[in-house]
């Protein structure tokens, strides 16, 4: 495969969301024994390589430091109270202008691996004119690769809306990776102690 870095892709990571349900900034939680978005940049780099930002937003004072010693550059939303919407709009207008394709993962896809997103990846990189989009729960979902055309849909997103809306719109433009570790949940205490149950007494940074 190409060096990620002479593709045109770059990978957004959107974190901005307020962790309302799990009680703590879940982006921070550890788990197998780093957080969460660190594991999420990690991923993101193997695709992308050195193209890679993070959407924060809620809790940033807490979240950016974390984000330092990364690969990735730092983007803060202060609409993210508005919802998912605005933050997949911030990560539309601060990519690099001539990159040829946009990778949006969602900071709490915690089983999404480095090999998941290198097969999306190796899809999209054979139907560079489609949109690739991760197929777990029966739909198409993130994480998911926009070529630039799809750039203006994404900015039509409002309120609590994620991409679904668009890639059911665009199903004749899409191509559909199986991806069922992009379905499992980090929502709730309950959540991490499913995935680790030793994060029982857990903390984060």
């Amino acid at each position: 495969m190409d060096d990620p870095d002479t593709t045109g892709l770059h990978a957004t990571i959107l974190a901005a969301g307020a962790s309302s349900r799990f009680g703590s900034p879940k982006q921070l939680v550890r788990l197998g024994g780093a957080p969460v978005l660190h594991q999420a940049v990690a991923a993101a780099t193997a695709v992308a390589g050195q193209s890679v930002s993070v959407v924060i937003g809620a809790n940033a004072r807490d979240i950016a430091p974390a984000l330092r010693h990364t690969a990735a550059s730092v983007v803060v939303n202060r609409d993210w109270a508005e919802g998912l919407g605005s933050t997949i709009r911030t990560a539309v207008r601060t990519a690099p202008p001539r990159c040829a394709g946009l990778l949006l993962l969602l900071g709490d896809q915690v089983a999404v691996t480095a090999d998941d997103l290198r097969r999306l990846f190796a899809v999209w990189r054979r139907h560079p004119v489609l949109v690739a989009a991760a197929l777990y729960g029966g739909a198409p979902g993130l994480p998911a690769i926009f070529p630039r055309w799809a750039f203006s849909d994404l900015l039509e997103l409002r309120g609590d809306c994620d991409a679904s809306r668009i890639l059911r719109r665009i199903a004749d433009r899409l191509v559909r990776v199986p991806m069922p570790n992009a379905g499992v949940p980090l929502d709730t205490p309950e959540d991490l102690l499913l995935l680790a149950p030793e994060a029982a007494n857990c903390d984060v940074l």
